[in-house]
């Protein structure tokens, strides 16, 4: 898996996450602004990074879409989270949801494979 910036992953994130709620998975700058809380401007700059990164499909002024190796990133990412907050959840116990949110969102982009797996491994164990 590639290693990108943290603002990367993090507009990688928001377009997979919005385009679940999407047919066909297309996705517009303003709702990617809306997501992040970022103003439109800052969205073009980095949809202009991502796609030298082949990361999605985009031209400006129109929709965009990840491509195979965007979502599979974005899948990472998302899997990371996902395993982060069922740690804090159910191993230490965090109550506090949005501690635990705040947590994973920062956290996430260190997380490496082998950790990511572990915390995987954990998690399915202390279910069991």
């Amino acid at each position: 898996m590639i290693k990108l910036p943290e603002s990367n992953e993090d507009y990688l994130k928001a377009k997979f996450t919005i385009s679940k709620k999407k047919k066909g998975g297309w996705v517009s700058n303003k709702e990617i602004s809306e997501f992040l809380n970022v103003k439109p401007a800052s969205v073009s700059g980095m949809l202009f990074k991502l796609e030298k990164k082949r990361l999605i499909n985009w031209q400006p002024r129109t929709s965009v879409r990840l491509t195979k190796k965007g979502k599979e990133v974005a899948s990472s990412i998302i899997e990371k989270n996902r395993e982060l907050y069922l740690f804090f959840k159910d191993v230490l116990k965090i109550k506090d949801i949005a501690v635990m949110q705040d947590l994973c969102c920062k956290i996430e982009h260190y997380i490496t494979p082998e950790v990511s797996n572990a915390l995987k491994i954990l998690n399915i164990e202390f279910h069991h």
